[in-house]
């Protein structure tokens, strides 16, 4: 099996992953939406340092102690993936799985929009034509819902601000996460002893099972990172653009076909606005992905047939 074989099936096994978490977050109740938020903190950081010490792979943890701007940023991203997280699960177990999934179908469309407002980069006409299109499905899903779609907004731009973050601290997915839980480990754990002091933790008072998967969530969370992580590394990143949508749509499916939840037509519509967008960009995302290829391999064409200087 080739390398980048290797790796797509590497990247659909953490999209799959991902798009599977709507079935696991119910199995946590009563837990609530914080506690569920904070056990996942807790035991992520558990799971991680024990794969660190597993692997032995702690030089890279002085230079990130000393270097301040990186910890600020790592800071941001795990104040926007803690944020994103929480609404996430709340989501899922309130009834929201579809415009949870609404969230991660227009993310793209937001990051390459926080592209130009942040970065001062400059989009292709059909680019343009994408982010215009996915603005109106929210105009229209606004229609629908009565409301700003708050949940699907939050997720997507939580999730995009974490993504330039990331873009910003180029670290490994394992050393990243290490980071972002230990950053996050005081106050998931100060806000467990709060809940364990009311007596309003499920965590030991509810089934076995309940307590036995609020201990797994750390697992969960490292897997499919650490999947993602292997992926990136062995295939293009157009390919990955469009493996991501594999989990908006496996939570799509799910909210539809397993929580059954309503789907008017005046919704359809709007999906249906999002996906036309998603179309485009991938489209485009593709064709200049093959021109950039294609002028890398001209100019190593021409950079052989050219007679070195001597």
């Amino acid at each position: 099996m080739s390398d980048e074989r290797r790796g797509v099936l590497l990247g659909v096994a953490a999209y799959l992953c991902w798009g599977l978490f709507p079935l696991y977050w119910p199995l946590l109740k009563p837990a609530s939406a914080l506690e569920i938020l904070s056990h996942r903190v807790v035991w992520s950081l558990a799971f991680v340092v024990l794969l660190l010490l597993v692997r032995r792979e702690w030089a890279w943890l002085p230079a990130i102690i000393h270097d301040r701007r990186r910890l600020l940023i790592l800071s941001v991203a795990s104040t926007v993936i803690a944020v994103n997280w929480g609404v996430y699960i709340w989501g899922v177990n309130n009834g929201h799985v579809v415009e949870t999934a609404l969230g991660y179908f227009i993310n793209p469309l937001v990051t390459v929009l926080m592209g130009v407002v942040l970065l001062g980069e400059r989009l292709r006409r059909a680019q343009w034509a994408a982010v215009g299109l996915g603005a109106l499905a929210v105009l229209a899903l606004s229609v629908d819902f009565g409301r700003p779609p708050r949940i699907a907004l939050t997720l997507a731009f939580s999730f995009a601000t974490y993504g330039l973050m990331k873009k910003k601290v180029a670290m490994p997915a394992l050393q990243s996460l290490t980071v972002e839980t230990t950053l996050l480990f005081v106050p998931a754990l100060a806000v467990l002893a709060v809940m364990e002091a009311r007596g309003t933790a499920a965590f030991g008072r509810a089934p076995a099972h309940v307590t036995v998967l609020l201990a797994c969530a750390g697992v969960v969370t490292a897997v499919p990172l650490l999947l993602f992580g292997a992926a990136a590394r062995r295939v293009p990143l157009s390919t990955m653009g469009l493996l991501q949508y594999l989990t908006p749509m496996m939570q799509f499916i799910l909210g539809l076909v397993v929580f059954h939840e309503a789907m008017p037509a005046s919704r359809w519509a709007g999906f249906a606005l999002v996906w036309a967008a998603l179309g485009v960009f991938s489209m485009d995302s593709l064709r200049h992905a093959q021109a950039q290829y294609r002028a890398a391999d001209d100019a190593a064409t021409q950079s052989a047939l050219t007679p070195e200087a001597h």
